[in-house]
């Protein structure tokens, strides 16, 4: 009877032995699986919830909003695309680009320049393009040009914004036309993703902030 009693103690330590790490190994999945739902329960809280808007103000910033509406009324734009054209730009952080560009909006000031001289803002000083009213102003008046100088185009007038006028004209004549001008066609990579992502923003901008910008 003892060596029967010690043999199954012994089988029973080597089951609780072997069945040991399984166990451990089921809390483990467990826990981890009690993480994942947690972590999914504050995403869900912090998407729909109170922290929702801090968020989105981090993945698609939105300041100036009362200018991004004036200057839209006043040039016939889309809000959402003025908006898409800033966080391209700059991500609503101005500042002075390598080559010069100035602001929200990345005016040169030789664009700005001759956009003073066709506005009538004679009173124009390069200085003045590091305020935010100024800038966006400007900005707008120039996607308002490129977009009467491509018939509506906004395709050709977003292409125009980054590559300047003369590249996109030459590739609108080797197109054959406007009417006949894809995406496709725009021969610089940075330019064609310019392009697709101030587009997809727009979207962005006019679903988010429908209200910030004046759409309700």
């Amino acid at each position: 009877m003892t060596q029967a009693r010690a043999y199954t103690r012994y089988e029973a330590g080597g089951e609780a032995r072997r069945g040991g790490p399984r166990r451990a190994e089921v809390r483990r999945r467990r826990i981890w699986a009690l993480v994942a739902l947690v972590l999914v329960g504050a995403g869900l809280v912090l998407w729909f919830g109170p922290g929702q808007k801090a968020l989105r103000e981090i993945t698609l910033p939105l300041r100036h909003e009362d200018i991004i509406r004036q200057q839209a009324r006043e040039k016939n734009l889309d809000p959402a695309l003025i908006a898409a054209v800033i966080y391209q730009e700059t991500k609503f952080r101005a500042r002075t680009s390598a080559a010069g560009a100035e602001g929200l909006m990345q005016i040169l000031p030789s664009t700005a320049k001759f956009l003073a001289k066709r506005s009538g803002g004679i009173a124009f000083a390069p200085s003045d393009l590091g305020t935010p009213q100024v800038n966006i102003s400007y900005g707008c008046y120039y996607l308002r040009y490129l977009t009467d100088h491509y018939g509506g185009n906004l395709t050709l007038a977003i292409a125009a914004y980054n590559a300047g006028l003369s590249n996109v004209d030459e590739w609108v004549r080797r197109a054959g036309g406007s009417a006949h001008f894809k995406s496709s066609d725009i021969p610089f990579p940075e330019t064609r993703a310019y392009v697709a992502s101030v587009r997809e923003h727009r979207r962005d901008y006019r679903k988010n902030y429908a209200h910030e910008l004046g759409y309700q």
